[in-house]
This record gives C-alpha cells, structure tokens and sequence, in this order.
C-alpha cells in the first residue's frame, strides 16, 4: 500500500462506535430521539459476529486473542469493517507503529512487552480459562505489574479496617494489587480480586466486602457496630452504594467513596489511550473552531470530597455534515475532553461518538433546532481548565473550546445548595435508571435549555438541590421553606411560595424541582430567584439566573379541502 493510502487508513481509525446520542433540544419533538437511538448491545454483538467470520485465523486471532484489551472501540471497529487482507494487515503495522515511542526504530518496546505481559498472564492466571482472559490477566495486560501485591490464596482471619465496619471475619481467596501511579487514573490506585467459587479465578471487584465469607452465615464475623447493636447484618445488604460493607466506624467522614470507586472501577479496564487525533488537537490549542459550541457547566455535591460535574455541550444542527441513506439524514461527531489542573497536569479524559439522525418528513425543521449532549465528570473542588473539540466525521469539521472551570467546595456544616439549572425537560426517572443515562442526575432526568430562552408556550423547569439541612432531634425531619420569585428590571413580576407542608421532608438534601407556567409573562428578559429557608436553623441560600422569554410561533391553520362553515 501507497504512503497516501496509509494516511487514509490513519483516519480510518476514527471510525464511528455507538454512544450515549444527542438528544433533542428545544422544541424538536419527542419522538425524535429514538431516531438517534444507537445500536443495541445485542444489534453490535450480532454485526461484530458477522464481520469477525469474515476475517481470515491470523486476523481473527490478533483482533480477539493478541489485542482485545489494548485496542481501542474506534481502531477494533475500523479494523472490522475492512474490505480485504492487505489492508488489515497494514492496519496492523499501523496499530503498533503508533504505539512504539520510537517510530524510526525497528525495534518497538511496547509491542515486545506487550507479548511478553501475555505470555506471564497465561502462565500465573489461568483457571479453566486462558490467563489472558481473566480478570487479573487483562488488568495486568493494560497496566503491566502492580508495585505491590497483598495476596491472600486461602483465605483466612480478616480484621476489617475502620471504612469497612471493624471486627474480625474470614475470607475467601484474594488479592488486592497497588500501583503507584496509572496514567490517567490517578496515584495509589488499588485494584482488588475475589475469588469466591474456589475455582482459582480471581474477579475483579467493586466491593471491598465482596471477599468476606461469612457474610451471609448469622452470627458470624459481626463488625463492632453490630455486636454494639447500632446496626444489623442484614443492613449491609441494603447500602446505597452498592457493598455489602457493615457501618462504618466513625460517622459519614470514614465512608468509602463510592463515586470515586466505580469511576476508576470501569477506567482500569479500558486501554490508556483513546482518539489520539482528537488529543493532539486539544493541545496544539491553534485549531480553527468550525463548529459553533455553546458550554454549560453544573455542580452537584456527591461526596464530602466529591462533586459531579455535568458538562453539557450544545451544537447547531445547521452546523453538521448529514448524509442521507434509505429516507434517513445521519451526522456523526467524534468528541474529546480534557480536563487538566493550573499546573497541566491531566485529571479527566472523556470521548464519545455522537450521532444523530432525521427521516426526511423531520430533517428540515431540524436544521433550525440543537442537539444537546452531556458528560457527568467527577472532581475536587478546585480551579481547572476544560479543552474540548468536537470533529464532523463527514467533513472533517471541528468544534474547538476551552475555559476555565471553578469546581466549588461545599460546605460540610452549614445550608448550602447546587447550581440552579433551568432546563426544559424535568421527569422522574424509574428505579433501574437512577444516576444512568443521558441527562440523569439522581432520580430525576434534567435537561438543560443552554440558551435560557423560553417560548411563552413553554413550562420554565428549576432544577435544584440543597444540603445539610438540620433534622428535628425528635421527628427525625427537616423544615424548610423555598420561595420562587420572577422579577423584570428589578421589579417583582411573580412569586409563589412553598412552605414545608408541600415540600418531601427527609434527610439532610432536599431536591427542589418545578415546572413554571410562563404564558403570562410579556416577551422579554427575567430573573428568576430560587431562595431556601432552614426553619430549624435559620439559614438561608438564595440562587438565581436570567432567562428570555420569546414570543410564541403563531400555528398556520390547518389546510382544508372545503370552505368552513359559516
């Protein structure tokens, strides 16, 4: 193959995946979004079956045997949709000539280590399965030796640490490996294994508790705070944060971080390094913006030390590439983010492929509509800086945008409160979907209107939550008062109250959420304030943000085939 051919095969590596789709946005109608819908899991399954039985036993082998946890979904999809034998195996000299830190060299250490780490997960990890397919054989593939390994192959006496409830049990067989330092997770990072069959195939697991073998036996292994009869055996299974872990000792501040965890649960098993193209753009920082990209940042408490940041991004469909197949417009955007300290030091990397598409009967008005996409990030409080580009697989076109981000620390002993988000879809969510899903905070599904322009037709949706509210001593419930007040140039044009009767009283949050009629309200530009009240201890939050009303689109009468009636 040609060095130009070469070069479109390198582009090829862009190739779509299937991803969270942009949703509908202003005005587009609902069933719009299952024309974005993308492929099942099992309508993927069943293409990557059909194009793995056309590929020759070298290729199959590489692709599912040699690579599988080092490729990329973007390079395994391209590699799949390959029309012949020459290619792939450019693709494959391609693969490794991208990864080797020396391309003039002939020789290429990462892809010699690479076999080698192969080689050593077969030999130590195998288990009626091939090494390389267990879990701690794909962990060891990606990220190579741990620094340290606690191993435990029997099992036996387990003194729990304070996190983890205190008191003594026995285990099953596991490991718990450390690495100092993982690229793009983080520092200290500790990964551990279960093997709870006996069968000597360790699983990775979220649960730090997941190993304790008498946890379903009565009476057997109680932490301290069981056998001081604070809580019950039964109360681990029932945790919001997915252990089986007994109360903690110590109060809330020793409780594990759950968003933290099952974050890097799911990044450890993804290859290092996605979208390098994409990557390179962020930081050349001189790309033309090609794209229009409006940004909205949110900031939700998680944890004491936690806060989720929905980033949400907002693109003009006149702005994108479609192309038309069988009745269908379809445009497709490869996104990259990143997010990096003062210092430039990277903390958070994302990438999606977006898509969206139209039957023909919608795909005109939609020119004159936005899809809308967001990605929940979690941060420390601090100051960071947000690169983001967004690529037209059509056409080539990028979206390029960078600010600054002030992540907010919440308060741990006083009234504090979210963003307040207006948004122009709120719904509750059913069970299985809390905290999942595009646009799923909690239990509540909130769309954001970027613009904060409303039509007088519209509902205007205020999004908001409030923490550390004081708990009567005796019922065991919060008081709290919020008022909504609309003012224009200062003056006061609405306000509504609900007093602690109408509000859901429960713990220390509280989740105010309410769709606003504003069909009364002139065209024109408004302030709505958001001001909570802790009856029991006295403090205030307040929270406030403009938003436009325009005039609604007048409806062109219905065509007739007869006069009307007189």
């Amino acid at each position: 193959m040609q060095g130009g051919n070469c070069w479109v095969l390198r582009l090829v590596l862009c190739a779509c995946l299937s991803w969270p789709t942009f949703s509908a946005a202003q005005g587009q109608p609902v069933s719009q979004d299952k024309s974005a819908r993308p492929l099942s899991a099992k309508e993927l399954k069943k293409r990557d079956k059909k194009f793995t039985k056309e590929l020759s036993l070298d290729d199959s082998n590489w692709l599912l045997n040699e690579v599988p946890d080092i490729i990329t979904e973007a390079e395994r999809r391209a590699f799949l949709e390959l029309g012949t034998a020459e290619e792939r195996e450019q693709f494959r000299e391609i693969f490794w000539h991208d990864r080797n830190p020396d391309p003039e060299s002939m020789v290429n250490p990462v892809r010699d280590e690479h076999y080698r780490r192969l080689a050593y997960a077969d030999e130590h990890f195998a288990s009626g399965i091939s090494g390389r397919k267990t879990d701690r054989g794909r962990i060891y593939i990606i990220w190579g030796p741990p620094d340290e390994i606690d191993s435990h192959p029997t099992g036996g006496k387990y003194d729990r640490p304070a996190e983890q409830g205190g008191g003594s049990t026995s285990t099953y067989p596991w490991e718990l490996w450390r690495y100092r330092h993982l690229e793009g997770i983080g520092e200290n990072i500790e990964i551990e294994f279960v093997d709870t069959t006996g069968s000597g195939e360790y699983r990775l697991t979220l649960d730090p508790c997941e190993k304790d073998a008498l946890a379903h036996v009565p009476g057997a292994g109680p932490s301290l705070s069981e056998i001081l009869g604070r809580s019950s055996k039964a109360g681990r299974f029932s945790n919001s944060n997915g252990t089986t872990c007994p109360m903690p000792l110590g109060g809330t501040t020793a409780r594990i971080n759950e968003f933290d965890a099952m974050d890097r649960y799911f990044r450890v098993q993804r290859p290092p390094e996605r979208f390098k193209d994409l990557e390179e753009k962020v930081s050349s920082r001189i790309v033309h913006s090609q794209i229009h990209l409006e940004y909205r940042a949110d900031f939700l408490r998680v944890t004491t030390n936690t806060v989720l940041v929905p980033v949400t991004v907002q693109v003009p469909n006149r702005d994108l590439s479609f192309q038309s197949k069988q009745g269908l417009h379809s445009a497709v955007l490869d996104v990259y983010g990143r997010i990096t300290t003062p210092g430039g030091v990277v903390v958070q990397t994302f990438e999606d492929v977006i898509s969206r598409d139209f039957p023909d009967s919608l795909f005109q008005s939609s020119l004159n509509l936005y899809s809308i996409y967001q990605k929940p990030v979690p941060l420390r409080s601090g100051l960071y800086r947000l690169d983001l580009v967004v690529k037209d697989t059509v056409n080539g076109n990028l979206g390029v945008f960078n600010t600054a981000l002030r992540v907010p620390h919440f308060e741990d002993d006083k009234l504090d409160a979210s963003s307040l988000i207006l948004a122009d879809q709120i719904e509750k969510v059913a069970s299985p979907q809390t905290g999942a899903g595009q646009f799923v905070l909690n239990s509540y599904k909130v769309r954001p209107r970027l613009s904060h322009e409303f039509s007088s037709t519209e509902k205007l949706g205020i999004f908001l939550q409030l923490y550390n509210l004081k708990l009567d001593e005796i019922l065991r419930k919060t008081s709290v008062s919020v008022a909504y007040r609309i003012t224009k140039d200062q003056q006061e044009i609405w306000r509504a109250v609900e007093t602690a009767d109408h509000l859901r009283q429960g713990g220390e949050q509280l989740t105010v959420e309410r769709l606003i009629p504003i069909d009364a309200l002139l065209p024109g530009r408004y302030t709505i304030e958001v001001t909570a009240i802790d009856l029991l201890s006295n403090e205030t939050v307040i929270r406030n943000a403009e938003f436009m009303v325009k005039a609604a689109t007048p409806t062109k009468p219905a065509v007739t085939n007869h006069p009307p009636s007189s």
